[in-house]
């Protein structure tokens, strides 16, 4: 097993996150090719709450990239320590999802998060931050584009457009299945936009999210139900 631990001044408000979001953004690696679609490992992380009783359960699934088969699973289930602040939603998700990380036996390889990579605003979403971390390479693929703007791509699947803050471009809305709602994808960490968009492709061989993400919340939500029995 590899143990990825939480930082011993994690913090519990809403100005000692922010500090360190500032802090940490700066070790984001984003000119790292990152491994080949279809090598090695691929594995999809996410959690599911249950907001009246502050619990978080979080779940990884760790997939063979070439065959998409699963190789492992691990889940990991705690309770809320951090308010819910919009852009601030990684110190929710974090500790669970390392506690998860921590009991898988086999090289997670790339983690798919469901959510946001540099598209944030202080770009430094949940896959920036959790890649900081561990030190893998990650990214997101997100459902909605949350505060930013783009132009529908072409219909055709791996049609794609910028996901833009204003006039800088922080990922892709990229079109996985032919005329289907795109989905949201934006680099991590130690790995480029368009690796990202490639692995997400790759990850989408049947529906428009990636397999990844659609095993982790089975996974999760699973786990969850668990804890109310």
């Amino acid at each position: 097993m590899i143990s990825y631990s939480l930082p011993a001044d994690w913090p519990s408000d809403e100005a000692a996150a922010r500090a360190v979001q500032d802090e940490l953004r700066a070790r984001v690696v984003l000119d790292e090719q990152g491994p080949p679609p279809g090598t090695g490992h691929v594995s999809g992380v996410d959690v599911a709450y249950d907001d009246e009783r502050d619990v978080v359960a979080a779940a990884v699934v760790v997939l063979d990239a070439a065959t998409l088969d699963v190789v492992e699973e691990a889940t990991a289930v705690g309770t809320v320590a951090f308010p819910y602040v919009p852009g601030l939603l990684a110190f929710r998700e974090i500790p669970a999802v390392l506690a998860a990380l921590s009991r898988l036996t086999v090289d997670p390889g790339l983690v798919v998060c469901d959510g946001y990579g540099v598209a944030h605003p202080r770009r430094f979403g949940l896959a920036s931050h959790l890649g900081v971390l561990t030190g893998l390479a990650t990214m997101g693929v997100a459902k909605n584009p949350f505060t930013f703007s783009y132009e529908a791509p072409a219909a055709p699947r791996g049609s794609s457009s910028p996901l833009l803050d204003g006039t800088e471009e922080v990922g892709r809305a990229l079109r996985t299945r032919e005329g289907v709602k795109p989905v949201f994808v934006s680099a991590g960490h130690r790995v480029t936009q368009a690796g990202a968009c490639a692995h997400a492709l790759r990850l989408t061989p049947r529906y428009r999210l990636p397999e990844t993400t659609r095993r982790a919340d089975v996974l999760c939500r699973a786990a969850l139900r668990e804890t109310a029995r």
